[in-house]
């Protein structure tokens, strides 16, 4: 069996329990859940046959029980991926008289659609739905993300914004700058549309988080920015500057670094560590030291 499909007998990592794997793409697969000696992928949970969430999160894994996780993958067992041969296929497609069964981190390679839209819905290469929108790329046009050639048509792997009909990307590009993105800031490359292009991306299977990002601007220059959470900004700060602007001498209103949000994010003292070395590389603790703030989250006076 390849590496590509399950690890190794000798690894510690416990695969999931309805895709068999214990590596899989997140953008696909979700996050890995485990708990009590179970062991799923969200979106397998979400994906798999007659697999049903409680209304209480906190029960089993995100709310699916554990006797009805077990029951799931005895059903699996009995059915085999088309794409990869193997047993334990816990999604079928939702067309009416197919069988065609599938592990959720084979679908692309098996040119499958998994959708996320008013419920959960799943669909072999014959089934899936496909763009209406009437484009082809012109000669040579490549992915407007990774600046390969797409191919000559529209097709599972080469995709056209509905909106413009000029942005052609591939669908793993896409997935990507979804994963990204997240669906507030999820648009076009090219035309910028959201609506149109939005709708489009999900019924076509791209999975799309709900990622409130906050996006702060330099207030110096403008070319750079930061989301609020991945700079560990307090919700009260209003104004934040790049690295470059904010050389010595300059003087800030208030610190740019929020050390209990810091603590309380990070979980624990080792993180928390080597996150202070990562900010004496990007000099941020002395930015906030000239604002009274000190490595440990107190004020100096």
């Amino acid at each position: 069996m390849s590496a590509r499909k399950r690890k190794a007998p000798d690894s510690m990592e416990q695969a999931c329990m309805l895709c068999r794997r214990a590596e899989a793409d997140p953008d696909i697969c979700g996050h890995k859940l485990e708990k009590r000696g179970l062991c799923a992928h969200v979106f397998c949970l979400y994906f798999a046959n007659e697999l049903f969430q409680q209304r209480v999160a906190e029960v089993g894994l995100i709310g699916f029980l554990p006797g009805d996780i077990r029951r799931t993958v005895k059903r699996a067992a009995q059915k085999h991926c088309f794409v990869c041969g193997e047993s334990g296929a816990a999604i079928t497609c939702h067309e009416t008289g197919c069988d065609r069964s599938f592990h959720l981190p084979c679908a692309v390679e098996g040119g499958c659609v998994t959708q996320i839209l008013h419920q959960y819905r799943s669909f072999c290469w014959e089934h899936r739905p496909e763009q209406a929108v009437e484009a082809a790329p012109e000669e040579n046009t490549t992915c407007l993300i990774c600046l390969d050639p797409v191919g000559d048509r529209k097709s599972y792997h080469a995709m056209v914004c509905p909106a413009c009909k000029h942005a052609w990307f591939h669908r793993g590009c896409i997935q990507g700058q979804a994963a990204c993105a997240g669906i507030s800031c999820f648009q076009c490359p090219l035309c910028r549309d959201k609506e149109l292009f939005l709708l489009e991306m999900l019924t076509m299977g791209i999975r799309i988080p709900f990622r409130p990002w906050q996006l702060l601007l330099c207030c110096s220059c403008a070319a750079e920015g930061t989301h609020r959470r991945c700079s560990y900004l307090r919700n009260s700060t209003a104004s934040w500057e790049c690295d470059s602007c904010a050389g010595l001498g300059t003087d800030l209103d208030a610190p740019t670094l929020d050390f209990a949000f810091l603590f309380s994010y990070s979980g624990c003292a080792r993180d928390t560590v080597w996150f202070l070395s990562w900010c004496r590389r990007r000099r941020i603790i002395q930015r906030s030291r000239r604002c009274g703030v000190n490595e440990k989250g107190f004020s100096d006076d």
